[in-house]
């Protein structure tokens, strides 16, 4: 959940018409306490839940990486499940241990987020979705070390969990998350964030491009593989709920489960974005009123077995 957070930042919210409660997820109910965590995390087992999403990234990781060039206006291509692997490994196996009933989807990685810390929606080098580095080095507790791309962008080094550049879309949202969780487990227990495309693209002048400004045929290579990724990880997730975070996260998330025949409820959340004229009007407002009417409010109200260590 590039420099943006998840999606395109000029998408709105979804004008999807609103549904009921929180389906709950398709896979077996985890049993109240199951979520509890190991004493000894080094020895997870690898076929876990956290292990097989893992391995699942990195099919589609191989996959991403076996594409020919993207060509103009594309210059670089930042690939964080790659370099920054190690605190995705971690992030990944803290908070994604059991089914969950609703997913945050972004669209891919923004310059101060995730491409700095390997931590989704849409922020830097951490690999985590919207991976504003504050967020995930303090709140989330994320740790790895982070290499340097093959292929850097001088005007945008990856500095990892060190980076001090704030990711907007990325400290809003998950500036959001710990308004409504004050500890990230109570969050975890029923939500996880992921992204559409793993993959950072800037063009020459280290502006950042979102994948709609990718050219056709590259682009239309690049979504069917995350597509199909996608519904991967929603059906190993057990998923109920995906709320796509941004107009570009959503359509794709509708797209390709509808394709796939997986009958799971797809919403939008509009994007923390700047770039998004909504987002600067009060988006943690905004974004509260739009998951208490999508039922995920409820959800985080804290109580039961919290996921993470």
């Amino acid at each position: 959940m590039g420099g943006a957070a998840p999606g395109d930042g000029s998408m709105e919210g979804s004008t999807a018409e609103l549904g009921g409660p929180v389906p709950a997820p398709v896979t077996e109910p985890v049993a109240e306490g199951e979520e509890e965590e190991k004493e000894d995390d080094d020895d997870e087992d690898e076929d876990g839940l956290a292990g097989r999403f893992l391995r699942l990234e990195q099919e589609q990781s191989a996959l991403l990486q076996a594409l020919p060039p993207f060509g103009e206006p594309v210059s670089h291509v930042y690939h964080p499940l790659d370099y920054a692997w190690e605190p995705h490994c971690d992030f990944v196996r803290r908070y994604c241990r059991a089914p969950k009933r609703v997913l945050f989807l972004g669209m891919n990685p923004g310059p101060f987020g995730m491409a700095q810390t390997g931590v989704r929606l849409r922020g830097g080098e951490t690999e985590v979705p919207f991976g504003e580095a504050w967020h995930v080095r303090e709140w989330l507790r994320v740790v790895g070390g982070v290499r340097k791309p093959p292929s850097e962008h001088p005007k945008r080094p990856v500095l990892g969990l060190t980076c001090q550049r704030a990711e907007v879309s990325g400290a809003r949202f998950w500036g959001l998350v710990r308004t409504l969780c004050p500890d990230p487990r109570l969050f975890f227990r029923h939500c996880f964030v992921h992204n559409h495309c793993p993959l950072l693209f800037l063009a020459s002048s280290g502006r950042n491009l979102t994948p709609t400004e990718l050219p056709p045929a590259p682009r239309a290579r690049l979504m069917g593989l995350c597509d199909r990724a996608l519904v991967r990880a929603v059906g190993l997730l057990g998923v109920g709920l995906v709320v796509g975070v941004g107009r570009h996260a959503e359509r794709r998330a509708r797209r390709a489960l509808a394709a796939a025949g997986l009958a799971v409820r797809v919403e939008g959340l509009p994007h923390p974005s700047p770039r998004n004229p909504r987002a600067n009007r009060g988006w943690e407002e905004l974004a509260k009123a739009r998951l208490g009417e999508l039922g995920v409010l409820e959800l985080l109200g804290g109580g039961g077995a919290a996921e993470g260590r």
